[in-house]
């Protein structure tokens, strides 16, 4: 392969079925999205939502087909609570990941948003965090990252994401000048591009704090779409905003440099949120692997 020593490339079950829009990839089956990213040439998957949540089921699943568990997402709500509650909330899934052999765990941050179908409403009604509430933002988060590495051995790997409250590049830069050391940073390029910044000033500010990427692309045409109508999140995926590296408006050659520059180590996890029915997932996947690897190669 051409990805440098250390570093593997995994894909999303987000392509088979989305762990929100569940009508999307409703009808396919666990073992076909398992046996397709196999049949891809994939290294690794992450937690999707018809993946049993018990190693010793999970683990002949993925092994007997080649495949290790990247990670998984957490959802988190240390923007209004307190840490001892969240660890109490995410034990479970952490101890999934941890005897999975998992390394890092997938932190977003889902308090404080806009209603109780966030993702529904339009995304110009995003709240965000006042700026007074980022320093014990931080701090939680902080202490929460240090516990989740003492006690399950996952380094967290905190989310920017649209509708969340760090999705500019000026609000993930004002949460990670105060967050401790023990906060890493998941880098998304299509949430970077959606959200309207390079993911290069990430890279530039915070490169020594990346431990876990996804390669995510995205539509142009269908950006400007979402920003003039203000769609709602599941409105703008549902359209077709996101797709696989290669489909889009993203320049991956960047990220190939960092990679190698930098010695990441680490998962490189191909993502697209996409209705099956009309990106179907084998020849996507194919495709964007295809793509990471001719990029590597560069």
């Amino acid at each position: 392969m051409a990805l440098p020593e250390g570093v593997r490339l995994a894909v999303s079950p987000l392509s088979w079925a989305n762990d929100v829009l569940e009508d999307l990839g409703a009808d396919i089956p666990l073992e076909t999205c398992l046996d397709e990213a196999a049949a891809a040439n994939y290294q690794g998957v992450e937690l999707g939502r018809k993946m049993p949540r018990s190693a010793a089921v999970l683990a002949p699943l993925l092994e007997g087909r080649g495949l290790a568990l990247a990670s998984g997402w957490h959802s988190g709500r240390l923007a209004e609570g307190e840490v001892e509650s969240e660890m109490s909330a995410v034990a479970a899934h952490a101890a999934l990941l941890r005897d999975m052999g998992a390394r890092v765990m997938v932190y977003g941050e889902t308090a404080m948003m806009a209603s109780d179908a966030p993702l529904d409403v339009a995304m110009s009604t995003r709240t965000v965090m006042p700026q007074t509430a980022v320093d014990a933002y931080a701090g939680r988060l902080s202490e929460f990252a240090r516990r989740l590495a003492g006690e399950y051995g996952l380094t967290l790997a905190y989310h920017h994401h649209l509708m969340m409250v760090a999705e500019t590049f000026d609000e993930i830069s004002a949460l990670f000048d105060r967050a401790g050391p023990e906060v890493g940073l998941l880098l998304d390029t299509g949430h970077a591009a959606a959200a309207g910044f390079d993911y290069q000033r990430l890279i530039d500010r915070f490169g020594g704090r990346i431990v876990h990427i996804h390669l995510k692309d995205v539509r142009k045409p269908i950006l400007e779409k979402v920003r003039e109508l203000d769609l709602s999140f599941n409105g703008a995926v549902r359209g077709g905003l996101f797709t696989v590296p290669g489909d889009g408006m993203v320049e991956f050659g960047p990220l190939a440099r960092f990679v190698r520059s930098r010695d990441y180590r680490g998962w490189l996890v191909v993502e697209a949120e996409q209705d099956p029915a009309i990106a179907p997932p084998l020849p996507a996947v194919t495709r964007a692997f295809r793509h990471v690897m001719e990029t590597f190669a560069g």
